[in-house]
């Protein structure tokens, strides 16, 4: 690949995966707006592993805590960073499931569409300014219940659909549940490391059981993408205590509008 196209991808995926607007659909867009040949899986896959690390690192706090919760919970003792680690885990599983059915069944390249990516922009949009604005904040990730950590779960799995966003979606869920913004955001974020840690490896493993070679420029894209999607987390946690989410969402309307202009001056 160019290397302008290397660090624009790392720029796109850095700052769209932890910001509710959509980084599968931006990584699916920027090749035919930019008129490259797509970037392929692989290397698509190594700018999410950099987006992991990067809230691996943000977050470490929170992970040491629930790793030391879980061996607390082993040894008959509930803490409140052991029962954020079971509701991770319980929230971990739609996605799982669904991630499979949509391998096995073979829809997933189906949906690589600027057109559902158009509508998802504006429909999931909607959803994120009425959750936002109807949701209290009161609660802090450790007082959800597992049944609300599950349903947060089955949105974060709903956001495989590309246009859809995964903070997004988990961020409103936690929000229409009574969680504060910082706090949804952090569940949200916490809730997608085993999510993208486990596409990654699963994706990545079957590319080297075929010889698929990952190549430098896939690496490359992934080191940048650390740096960018870190700066992205700690920008997101400031402005969602001011402004919310509404600035988001303004411009996943904006987005959209531009994907309608583009497809119908054949442009897509």
């Amino acid at each position: 690949m160019p290397l302008e196209q290397i660090v624009l991808l790392a720029l796109v995926q850095g700052i769209t995966e932890f910001l509710p607007i959509s980084s599968s659909g931006h990584l699916i867009l920027l090749p035919k707006v930019m008129g490259w040949h797509d970037q392929g899986l692989i290397t698509d896959v190594m700018v999410h592993m950099g987006s992991f690390l990067a809230v691996v690192v943000y977050f470490w706090r929170d992970i040491l805590g629930m790793l030391q919760g879980v061996f607390e919970l082993l040894r008959g003792r509930l803490t409140p960073a052991g029962r954020l680690a079971l509701l991770i885990i319980v929230g971990t599983i739609p996605a799982v499931a669904f991630g499979l059915f949509m391998k096995l069944s073979g829809l997933q390249d189906s949906l690589r569409l600027p057109l559902l990516i158009a509508i998802n922009a504006v429909l999931f949009g909607l959803v994120m300014l009425f959750a936002d604005r109807m949701g209290r904040q009161a609660r802090t990730a450790e007082e959800l219940g597992v049944v609300e950590a599950l349903v947060i779960g089955v949105a974060q799995a709903v956001a495989i659909i590309p246009g859809v966003s995964r903070s997004g979606i988990t961020m409103s869920a936690g929000r229409l549940y009574g969680l504060k913004r910082t706090e949804a955001a952090r569940f949200s974020f916490l809730l997608g490391i085993p999510a993208i840690a486990g596409a990654g490896v699963l994706v990545l493993g079957e590319a080297v059981e075929k010889g698929v070679t990952i190549s430098a420029d896939a690496i490359l894209a992934g080191v940048l993408t650390f740096f960018v999607a870190l700066a992205a987390i700690a920008f997101l946690m400031k402005i969602i205590t001011r402004a919310g989410l509404l600035p988001f969402v303004i411009y996943r309307f904006v987005l959209a509008a531009v994907l309608g202009w583009m497809m119908l001056s054949g442009q897509l």
